[in-house]
């Protein structure tokens, strides 16, 4: 059985990629900075359906933290980097500390920890690692401007990562959701008006949910994904046409 590491997983997009995968024959390492009920919930969910699993905790926005969940892993075949911070906030009034938060969970440690996973990838010639991205790569938010930036960084390590580790039968791929219903956006989202500009910008016309991630993911960490590495491939109904 192999395993796999997904960051974020107690909740939203995360969440759903560990079931998708549990259920696919993985066995899946349940991360979380804090919610352990949550994570635990996923984790008992997946040993319910028969999976295997297990819950490990970090805060990423700690890179002493990313380093210790890297030695705390263990030997994996498979990252799923979904974890990250998301600051709403006018560029100009952007503290040190939102700015550092962000970009220590949404780059400083996915590239700790793939520093780490790719020593088992490398010496068994095969390994999957996904990153998480976003829409805002290709449409920032003009209050999201770390953010942003920081998933438009990890992106750019994966395409460097993905020449240098193909060599070694691991793919290196990007998935970019756009405007997924989770519990980051559910406050908004319930705001009818606003609801509807952003519906509105969508061509699809409607939000994704959670799942629509989960499929493309699982693929990417199979064996029919074999020949799909260095790729950004955007989840979005259309929003970042």
């Amino acid at each position: 059985m192999k395993t796999v590491l997904v960051t974020g997983a107690s909740r939203g997009i995360g969440r759903a990629v560990a079931l998708r995968l549990a259920r696919e024959g993985w066995n899946v390492l349940v991360h979380c900075a804090a919610n352990t009920q949550k994570a635990c919930e996923v984790r008992d969910q997946i040993l319910a359906e028969g999976g295997s699993s297990q819950v490990l905790m970090a805060d990423l926005t700690d890179p002493a933290q990313a380093q210790q969940l890297a030695e705390a892993m263990g030997p994996v075949d498979a990252i799923v980097l979904n974890a990250s911070v998301q600051e709403k906030t006018p560029w100009q009034q952007i503290t040190l500390e939102q700015c550092y938060a962000q970009l220590n969970c949404n780059f400083v440690s996915s590239m700790v920890l793939l520093q780490k996973a790719a020593e088992h990838m490398k010496a068994k010639k095969w390994g999957r690692i996904v990153t998480v991205g976003s829409v805002q790569e290709k449409k920032p938010h003009p209050d999201m401007l770390v953010y942003s930036a920081s998933k438009a960084a990890q992106t750019n390590m994966m395409r460097s990562l993905a020449g240098q580790l193909a060599p070694f039968g691991i793919t290196v791929n990007n998935v970019a959701p756009g405007v997924i219903v989770t519990d980051r956006n559910k406050d908004a989202l319930s705001d009818a008006a606003y609801a509807k500009t952003v519906s509105d910008s969508i061509p699809a016309g409607f939000y994704g949910q959670p799942e629509d991630l989960a499929g493309i993911v699982a693929l990417l960490c199979s064996e029919d994904g074999r020949y799909i590495t260095g790729q950004s491939i955007y989840v979005d109904g259309g929003k970042s046409l």
